[in-house]
C-alpha cells in the first residue's frame, strides 16, 4: 500500500488499512464464503468487511462453554443493521421487518440509538435470502457499520411538522450523497451483474480505503436535543426563524468511545464552529468527511475517531482546513437553545395530524409476559396510514395519524396495554442501554438483560425520596464503546467486567455535558449504597427547576466536565 497516500500518518498502517487496500472496494471473499457449507461463520477479514454491508457476525455468548465442551463451533449468527434516514419507515416496512425478525432472526426487533432496526440471530444461510427481502421493501443495510459514514440521524419532532418534514429531506440527501460509490453490495447480495471492471471503480469521497473509523452525523431542532448532537462526528444544529429553517450551526468532534485504562482514549463533546445555509449542508458534510479521511489516524484504531483528528491539530486549525476546501467560510454561529434530549411520550398535535410516542424499553420489540408489545405493534401497522419515526432514544412514534384513525389505534393500544405498568415509569422513560450479552462481542457486562432489574430498586430509592416520577437520564453499555452515549447520561453505567460497572455522574439533562467517573469497578449492592445518599439529599437540596446532573456538580459529588480532554484529569472531589 503506498503510505503516501495519507499524511501525517507515523508508524505503521494498521492491518485494517490492508484488509480494505485489498478488498476490491469491499468485495473480499464474502461471496465465496456465504456458500461455505461447512462451517457457519465466514472469515475473520470477510468480516471485518461485512460491517460495510452492515451486518457483523458474532455468537451466541450464552451457549460458548456448552458448545466448547462439546467440541462444537461457537453458535454463529450474524446482526442486520438497516440504514434508515432520519429514523422513518412506512408500516409496510415494519411488517416486513417483524415477519423477518420471526422467520429468519430471534423473534425480536431491535430499535437502536441511531434511529435504525437491528436484527438479531441471523444464520449464514439466511443472510442474503433477508437482505433481498428487505431490499424489495425499500431497505437497506449498505454501510450501516464500518469505516463509513452511519445511519443520519434527525430530530423526530413532531410538533414542528413542517419544519421537521424539510430537516428530514436533508438527513436523506446527505445520507444518500455519502454512501459508498462500490457496486459490491449489489453484486453480493442482490445478484446485480458488474456495470464495469471492480478495478475501474471510484469512490470520489471516501477513496480506496474508506475512512479511518466510523463517522457518525446527526441534525437537532432546538429546543429538543434528542440526537444527542454534541455526540455526533458532525451535527447540524437547525435554526428556526419565525418558523421557517434559515440554516444549520456547524458542530464537529464528537464521539462517546472511549478504552478502559487508556487515558489517551476519551468520549468528547462537539463544538459549535459556525453556520451554514440549507443549500450548502452536503457540501460541508462531503468536505467533512474528506478531512477526516486525509488526516485520521490510520495507525491506531483507538485513536482514529475525528475527535482525535481535531484534538491532535486544534479546531482553529480545523476551521482553516474546512473553509480553505470550501472555498468559502462559515457564517457565525446563530443562537439557540437546547431544554431536553428525551423524548415526549402520549399523544402530540402535529401541524396537520397527530403523533403518538410510545415508549420501548432499551428499544427491545417483542412480546413480553403481560406485554404483548410486538403483537400490538405489528396489528398497528397494519392499519395504520402514516408513519413509524425510530427516535435517537429508541422509542417509536406513531406518526402522522390522521383524526379518524386516532380511536382505532387507541383501542389497540390499550387492548396490547402500550402505555400502562412499570415498563413507563418516569426513571424508565429516561433510560436506555446497549445490547451487550448474549449478542455482542465485545460487551464485559450485562446491560440491556440488566437494567430493569437495576431500575427497578433505584425506582424503590425514588420513591422513598418521594422522586417516583422524577426525570433522570440514566443509561447502560456492556463496554466503553459507549453505543447508549453514556458519557452524556446524568447517571451511567460502564461495564467493567461480569457484574461489575464503573459508575458516572453530572451529564446534563440536555445533553450539553460529559459526566465523570465517581466510583469503579463495583457491583450492584454498592451501586445502591452511593446512588441512595445522594437521590436521599438531592430531593432535600434540590434548586427550583435543577436536574440530578446538574446537583451533584453543585452539591460536589464530581467535577463539572466541557471536554473530553478533562474527562480522566481526576475521580471526584468527594469521596
Amino acid at each position: 500500500m503506498d503510505k503516501s497516500k495519507f499524511p501525517n500518518q507515523d508508524g505503521q498502517l494498521d492491518e485494517m488499512e490492508h484488509i480494505k487496500a485489498r478488498s476490491n472496494h469491499l468485495r473480499g471473499t464474502i461471496k465465496e464464503g456465504l456458500r461455505d457449507r461447512i462451517t457457519g461463520a465466514i472469515s475473520d477479514e470477510d468480516n471485518k468487511l461485512l460491517k460495510f454491508h452492515g451486518s457483523y457476525q458474532q455468537d451466541d455468548r450464552d451457549l460458548r462453554d456448552e458448545r466448547r465442551r462439546k467440541k462444537l463451533e461457537p453458535a454463529y449468527q450474524f446482526m442486520i443493521r438497516v440504514r434508515l434516514p432520519g429514523g422513518v419507515a412506512t408500516p409496510d416496512q415494519w411488517l416486513v421487518m417483524d415477519e423477518l425478525a420471526q422467520k429468519n432472526g430471534n423473534g425480536s426487533l431491535r430499535l437502536t440509538t441511531r434511529q435504525t432496526f437491528q436484527l438479531h440471530g441471523i444464520l449464514k444461510w439466511n443472510l442474503k435470502e433477508t437482505l433481498q427481502e428487505m431490499n424489495e421493501a425499500l431497505m437497506t443495510t449498505i454501510a450501516a457499520c464500518g469505516d463509513i459514514n452511519r445511519n443520519v440521524m434527525c430530530n423526530v419532532n413532531p410538533e414542528q411538522s413542517a419544519v421537521h418534514s424539510e430537516v428530514y429531506e436533508c438527513s436523506k440527501k446527505l445520507s444518500n450523497h455519502l454512501l459508498p460509490e462500490t457496486n459490491a453490495y449489489h453484486e453480493i447480495w442482490l445478484d446485480d451483474k458488474k456495470i464495469v471492471d471492480s478495478r475501474d471503480e471510484t469512490e470520489p469521497i471516501y477513496g480506496s480505503t474508506y475512512l479511518p473509523r466510523k463517522f457518525k452525523i446527526g441534525i437537532a431542532v432546538p429546543p429538543s436535543n434528542d440526537v444527542d448532537i454534541f455526540s455526533q462526528d458532525l451535527g447540524f444544529i437547525a435554526i428556526i426563524q419565525d418558523g421557517k429553517l434559515k440554516g444549520f450551526n456547524v458542530a464537529v468532534g464528537g464521539g462517546m468511545g472511549m478504552t478502559h485504562g487508556d487515558t489517551k482514549t476519551y468520549p468528547q463533546i462537539s463544538r459549535v464552529i459556525g453556520f451554514c445555509t440549507p443549500d450548502q449542508i452536503t457540501e460541508v458534510a462531503e468536505k467533512v468527511v474528506t478531512i477526516q479521511r486525509d488526516f485520521g489516524n490510520r495507525t491506531n484504531r483507538k485513536n482514529a475517531r475525528f475527535k482525535y483528528t481535531i484534538d491532535a491539530r486544534g479546531i482553529e486549525w480545523f476551521k482553516d482546513e474546512l473553509n480553505e476546501r470550501l472555498g468559502w467560510d462559515l457564517d457565525k454561529e446563530h443562537a439557540y437553545h437546547f431544554e431536553s434530549n428525551g423524548d415526549h411520550y402520549g399523544w402530540l398535535k402535529g401541524k396537520d395530524s397527530l403523533h403518538l410516542t410510545l415508549f420501548i424499553q432499551n428499544g427491545r420489540v417483542k412480546d413480553f409476559e403481560d406485554y404483548p408489545l410486538m403483537t400490538g405493534l405489528r396489528e398497528i401497522a397494519k392499519i395504520h396510514t402514516g408513519e413509524f419515526r425510530l427516535t435517537p432514544n429508541q422509542n417509536l412514534i406513531i406518526a402522522n395519524v390522521t383524526s379518524e384513525k386516532k380511536q382505532e389505534i387507541d383501542e389497540l393500544v390499550k387492548k396490547y396495554q402500550l402505555t400502562e405498568g412499570k415498563h413507563y415509569s418516569g426513571l424508565r422513560r429516561n433510560s436506555m442501554a446497549c445490547v451487550a450479552f448474549p449478542t455482542c462481542g465485545l460487551a464485559m457486562a450485562e446491560s440491556e438483560r440488566y437494567l430493569p432489574q437495576l431500575l427497578d430498586r433505584i425506582e424503590v430509592i425514588l420513591e422513598e425520596a418521594g422522586l417516583k416520577e422524577e426525570e433522570i437520564v440514566i443509561r447502560m453499555t456492556g463496554c466503553p464503546n459507549g453505543c447508549a452515549r453514556p458519557a452524556l447520561a446524568e447517571v451511567s453505567f460502564i461495564g467493567k467486567a461480569p457484574g461489575k460497572y464503573n459508575m458516572y455522574l453530572g451529564g446534563s439533562f440536555n445533553g450539553n455535558r460529559l459526566n465523570k467517573l465517581y466510583r469503579e469497578n463495583i457491583g450492584e449492592e454498592e451501586i445502591l449504597q452511593n446512588l441512595r445518599p445522594i437521590i436521599l439529599q438531592y430531593a432535600k437540596d434540590r434548586q427550583e427547576g435543577e436536574h440530578f446532573g446538574d446537583y451533584v456538580i453543585r452539591a460536589g459529588y464530581v467535577e463539572e466536565v466541557h471536554s473530553g480532554l478533562d474527562f480522566h484529569t481526576t475521580e471526584s472531589t468527594r469521596k
